[in-house]
């Protein structure tokens, strides 16, 4: 199920329904110098993943980026007992059943910092999303702040995302406009992405974005960083 993008990252993925709309969902794995895993926004721990994550190294960190991707965040814990959870902003208020270690922002705790950079995307209180870097690799990690449907894309869905113009392309749909509260806070994130070195996009629903990330990102959101 895990599948390798470059040194020390991997992505696995599943089906997964958003009110009853087939979205898919991907996972991101970050092996760390010590051998260490972090799973960023946790699938179902099917025995298969399970197998093959222990193969790589050891779980020890999860992260659940934003308030929409905790749904497995719990099963981690259940399955890997000594690893620590990290959450964004409200999935505490969502998930009070969760003992969450930390909580998300723009500094990376000590046990990723040196590898994996975070910015809170402000402004977006809908999500409180979290976007990762994995530096090595030079790999952005977002959920919900840009999305990549193509031809894979399940019918219905696809129908949906071409009525929000959100099919056939990197990007994001119509809807992003209206999620955004406070623009200005939202453009300073975005600069501080922007600013990041990475060619690769992961999101956690569409494809994989593998090359000109960077550009692709800046063109999507150019109706924000103008106003």
């Amino acid at each position: 199920m895990l599948q390798q993008l470059d040194t020390d990252i991997w992505i696995a993925e599943r089906p997964q329904r958003f009110y009853g709309l087939e979205v898919g969902a991907r996972m991101t794995v970050i092996r760390l110098p010590d051998g260490s895993l972090l799973l960023h926004s946790p699938l179902a721990l099917v025995a298969e993943l399970r197998q093959e994550l222990d193969a790589i190294g050891r779980v020890r960190f999860a992260v659940a980026p934003n308030r929409f991707h905790h749904l497995y965040a719990g099963e981690v814990a259940r399955a890997y007992p000594e690893a620590r959870l990290w959450a964004a902003p409200g999935v505490e208020r969502k998930r009070p059943d969760l003992e969450i270690a930390g909580m998300l922002g723009d500094e990376a705790p000590e046990e990723w910092k040196h590898e994996v950079g975070q910015v809170f995307f402000r402004g977006r209180p809908f999500e409180n999303e979290v976007a990762f870097l994995h530096r090595a690799s030079r790999t952005l990690i977002l959920c919900d702040l840009a999305f990549n449907f193509g031809p894979r894309t399940a019918p219905f869905t696809r129908v949906l995302m071409r009525l929000l113009g959100g099919y056939g392309r990197f990007g994001t749909s119509s809807l992003d406009r209206f999620l955004i509260r406070d623009r200005q806070a939202a453009r300073q994130s975005l600069e501080r992405i922007l600013a990041w070195d990475f060619d690769r996009v992961v999101v956690a629903h569409g494809d994989v974005l593998e090359r000109g990330g960077r550009e692709a990102l800046r063109s999507a959101h150019a109706w924000l960083l103008a106003a």
